[in-house]
């Protein structure tokens, strides 16, 4: 489990780290075109990649405080300290990035300031449409691994998984790549019209796209943040490997919690056949715990709770944490 956690966080570490040094060279060849042509699409995209580049830096800084061990402080660790990190990178994506293009694609519109040389604004577009590919195929590649990981779509491992950082890379790579058609139209219909109107509109649909992708990121890690319960199918898996261990009548309650990118909290209220000796109620729990943790490599805490079930309960756990019917199916979904 433990092994399994460590490569997950290291790769994630090598995503960041190349889309952040991706998106640091291409912010500077951005901001000298946008500088030397004047054009408004091309400073929204200097700014674009200004706010992907910090953001990088703030998932990095979520994964190195986020992975650090337990301690009598913090005993379940600090894995929700991952999700407060990468939701101030979602805010400065919010505030920096697609407030500087929506404000500069006004005043481009308002003002028609000529844009200059053209040819340097295609170069560095072009470049750097190579460079956030590369990026975006590692991302890719992490994300399809990890799918396969938990048996299920790379789509649907992007809307469910924990893991922020790959997501907030993902998205971000993904946007950038658009953002870079935007521009390129933008510019283009510019020299071809004679007319900054385009690439005003150019630079708000930039700003705009920022503010999707910090709305999605954000509401995300709020989520995590408040305390997130794993996937429904997830859940249900764990119910019946529980209701299936020896002395286990019924499972009463179950509880889970994402503590962290890898880590998975699951508390259940648990009533065990009245003929249970406390040696066989013990070695039903630890049982539990080597079969969840075994089964699931996120879970990392596992507690049950004896209890008695009121007269004519039998056989299935309360369903305290339903989730929407969308999230049905056969295979487990990443948590």
């Amino acid at each position: 489990m433990a092994e399994a956690g460590a490569k997950t966080e290291s790769e994630s570490v090598a995503t960041v780290v190349v889309a952040g040094a991706a998106n640091l060279a291409i912010a500077v060849a951005k901001l000298v075109a946008g500088l030397i042509s004047g054009s408004a699409a091309m400073l929204s995209e200097a700014a674009h990649s200004v706010a992907d580049t910090t953001t990088e830096v703030l998932l990095f800084q979520a994964l190195r405080r986020g992975a650090r061990p337990a301690d009598p402080q913090h005993p379940f660790g600090y894995g929700k300290e991952s999700y407060v990190w990468a939701f101030f990178a979602a805010m400065f994506t919010f505030v920096a990035g697609a407030g500087f293009a929506v404000t500069h694609g006004v005043t481009t519109i308002l003002v028609h300031e000529h844009s200059g040389d053209y040819l340097i604004s295609y170069v560095v577009l072009a470049v750097s449409f190579v460079i956030e590919s590369i990026s975006l195929a590692r991302a890719v590649r992490q994300v399809r691994r990890e799918s396969r990981r938990w048996q299920t779509t790379p789509r649907r491992f992007l809307r469910l998984t924990a893991d922020t950082t790959v997501k907030a890379v993902f998205l971000e790579d993904s946007a950038a790549l658009i953002g870079l058609l935007i521009a390129a139209l933008g510019v283009g219909l510019s020299e071809a019209t004679g007319d900054e109107l385009w690439d005003g509109i150019a630079s708000i649909l930039i700003g705009l796209l920022l503010l999707t992708v910090a709305g999605i990121l954000a509401s995300n890690n709020l989520s995590l943040l408040v305390g997130r319960s794993v996937p429904e199918r997830l859940r249900r898996e764990i119910e019946h490997d529980l209701a299936g261990l020896p002395e286990v009548e019924r499972i009463d309650t179950l509880l889970t919690m994402q503590l962290g990118p890898d880590d998975v909290l699951v508390a259940a209220k648990v009533d065990f056949r009245d003929d249970a000796t406390g040696a066989a109620i013990e070695a039903t729990a630890d049982e539990a715990e080597r079969r969840l943790t075994g089964r699931y490599p996120a879970i990392r805490y596992v507690f049950l709770d004896p209890t008695r079930s009121l007269p004519g309960a039998a056989g299935t756990a309360r369903d305290t944490q339903a989730q929407p019917s969308k999230d049905a199916g056969g295979e487990p979904d990443p948590s």
